[in-house]
């Protein structure tokens, strides 16, 4: 997936990304208060948050479509605020929403893309064939952007981001409201470009998508970053952990007290939707827990085994409940 139009090493001991202090009000609101992190060359980088979290407005910041009030961006060694326009060369942005013309067809829109970072006609023409190839999309290629799949869409947007054989992949929420089928197809994608040398920046309110594909995130709340580590060490302390979920009929906070006053040997989480999770170094017991909680006057729906996961890290760590996180994935994208 080479450029001959670009001649900059791909790999450098230079930080792909480098942001130092990033601020950024919206009036009374402080959606991004000086966060810092760094992303290296060829890296898997998650910005991980729920809807309103600081994600949105902090890629918009890297990406150039907002201003910082405060801070510092680097990309690749180039000073955004100083020379923006040899920034934004080395990127491609693949944001919530297409920014691409239904009136044009698949190839149509990649050659404009094309166009815009002044790729050569025969060079451009080459690169759409090429992608449209890459991403499946060749029997759709002379169809109207307008009548393509919801998946589809996204699949030509991401062509459309990587044009121009970017070093940095900007990727702001990419498998929101996609059905599974299509969610997965976009997921194989973007890993496949990340073997291929790029480094990929991903902002995600789906935790399960952040674990599968990163190596490092980063854990964004009220727009500060509250831990950055790689997927390893988070997961690190749940090693030989085993977890058991119950649906109880009610509110499961009500229980957890008592829950963990009895069964002191347990860890316990208990979420407004019912759920109760119970936790252990060893087998949960579920007969004597069941047991328990009907005691209490609670009918137990369901108890299933539950593989710990980086889910558990984010709810240690941030104290949202998952299924505030659940709520967010029913929503079309986010705002912050």
């Amino acid at each position: 997936m080479s450029n001959p139009d670009k001649a900059e090493p791909r790999y450098t001991t230079t930080p792909a990304i480098a942001v130092e202090g990033l601020s950024k009000r919206f009036g009374s609101v402080q959606a991004v208060a000086g966060v810092d992190f760094e992303v290296s060359r060829g890296e898997f980088f998650g910005f991980l948050g729920p809807n309103g979290a600081g994600k949105t407005t902090t890629i918009n910041m890297l990406t150039g479509l907002a201003r910082p009030d405060a801070g510092t961006i680097c990309i690749a060694g180039v000073d955004y605020t100083k020379q923006p326009k040899a920034a934004q060369r080395l990127i491609g942005v693949v944001g919530d929403e297409s920014n691409l013309y239904p009136e044009l067809t698949g190839f149509e829109n990649l050659c404009f893309c094309a166009a815009l970072y002044g790729m050569r006609k025969k060079k451009r023409l080459a690169r759409a064939g090429e992608l449209l190839e890459m991403f499946g999309l060749k029997e759709a290629a002379d169809r109207k952007f307008g009548g393509y799949s919801r998946g589809m869409k996204r699949k030509l947007t991401i062509a459309a981001g990587i044009i121009h054989d970017p070093q940095i992949l900007f990727l702001d929420e990419p498998t929101t409201g996609l059905d599974v089928a299509s969610a997965r197809q976009i997921r194989q994608l973007i890993a496949d470009l990340h073997r291929a040398g790029t480094t990929i920046f991903l902002t995600t309110h789906y935790i399960e998508e952040a674990e599968r594909l990163c190596e490092r995130i980063a854990f964004i709340v009220d727009g500060r970053i509250i831990r950055t580590d790689t997927i390893a060490s988070l997961l690190q302390p749940l090693q030989g952990k085993q977890v058991m979920l119950f649906e109880v009929e009610r509110d499961g906070r009500t229980l957890c007290g008592k829950l963990a006053a009895a069964f002191d040997n347990l860890a316990f989480d208990a979420f407004s939707d019912g759920r109760i999770r119970a936790e252990a170094a060893g087998p949960v017991p579920v007969g004597p827990l069941v047991r328990f909680i009907e005691e209490q006057g609670v009918t137990v729906l369901e108890a299933r085994r539950q593989q710990p996961s980086l889910e558990d890290i984010f709810v240690k760590i941030t104290g949202i409940e998952t299924d505030a996180l659940q709520r967010e994935k029913e929503k079309p994208g986010g705002s912050a």
